[in-house]
């Protein structure tokens, strides 16, 4: 594939970027209240940019291979660190908070309904530059059908997203407690790896990108892959949001336990005495 395929990707990512912090600037005049609304903007903005640069993403993957989906996932991951604030585009971070206390299941469910609707209804302007075709790369991908990721059993395939997602939280709940200079840079090249490079634990995460797709976020998974051909609604609904979900809810009494924590961040009241 030519590099100006490669250029005009970049480009619709940046542009999605650009987009969604001019979103965040106007809701933010707009919307002068305090309180859930604007936390709900921010949420559905955040996942249509999540969601609007991972379809691109995937045509970066096609055509140019894993290396190069994870430089750019790399990227995007540190600036989305940097500018989403408070909103996660991801149901199960504040499933996580409801277990700690510091939410409602109220809020959890609008919270995790905006994202949810951020990120589906953001594909209808995708699917719009791409029926200009204006890269090789779109050619034919506007209006075809798509194919689902998993490519093993629904129970399996759950595992390796639940697994692979307590894996990523704990790590995010550790740099979160420690607090190095470059968390946010760390805790990116974490979830990148977890997607396409990395062992840990004896445990390929290649199995997460090529038998499930390695999504660990159900909102996305949701947007990019929800209806398509290759598993039914159920098997999506068991494999990238309960499987996902369970990861991420076990991650809290798991990071509790005084064995993981000395091994995951070591003495850190020793240090801070």
């Amino acid at each position: 594939m030519s590099m100006n395929a490669l250029g005009v990707s970049t480009g619709l990512m940046v542009g999605w970027c650009v987009l969604a912090q001019i979103a965040r600037k106007v809701a933010q005049r707009m919307i002068k209240e305090d309180g859930l609304i604007p936390t709900l903007v921010n949420e559905a903005i955040a996942a249509a940019e999540l969601c609007a640069c991972c379809f691109e993403l995937i045509i970066i993957a096609d055509n140019f291979g894993v290396a190069a989906y994870a430089v750019f996932l790399f990227i995007l991951t540190v600036w989305w660190g940097q500018v989403w604030g408070d909103a996660s585009a991801c149901p199960y971070t504040h499933m996580e908070d409801l277990l700690e206390g510091k939410t409602t299941l109220r809020e959890v469910a609008l919270k995790s309904w905006a994202a949810l609707m951020g990120g589906c209804c953001v594909y209808r302007f995708v699917q719009v530059i791409w029926w200009f075709e204006f890269a090789e790369t779109h050619q034919g991908r506007a209006f075809e059908d798509c194919s689902a990721d998993l490519q093993v059993h629904p129970y399996i395939g759950a595992a390796i997203e639940g697994i692979a997602t307590m894996l990523c939280r704990l790590a995010s709940k550790s740099l979160s407690e420690i607090g190095p200079r470059f968390g946010n840079v760390i805790d990116s090249f974490i979830g990148t790896s977890l997607v396409v490079a990395v062992y840990i634990f004896n445990y390929s995460m290649f199995l997460a990108f090529n038998f499930s797709g390695g999504y660990f976020n159900p909102v996305l998974a949701t947007a990019l892959k929800w209806g398509c051909r290759g598993h039914t609604n159920i098997e999506h609904i068991i494999v990238y949001w309960i499987g996902a979900c369970v990861g991420a809810v076990l991650s809290v009494p798991v990071f509790k336990m005084e064995v993981v924590r000395r091994y995951l961040i070591g003495d850190q009241k020793g240090k801070r005495e």
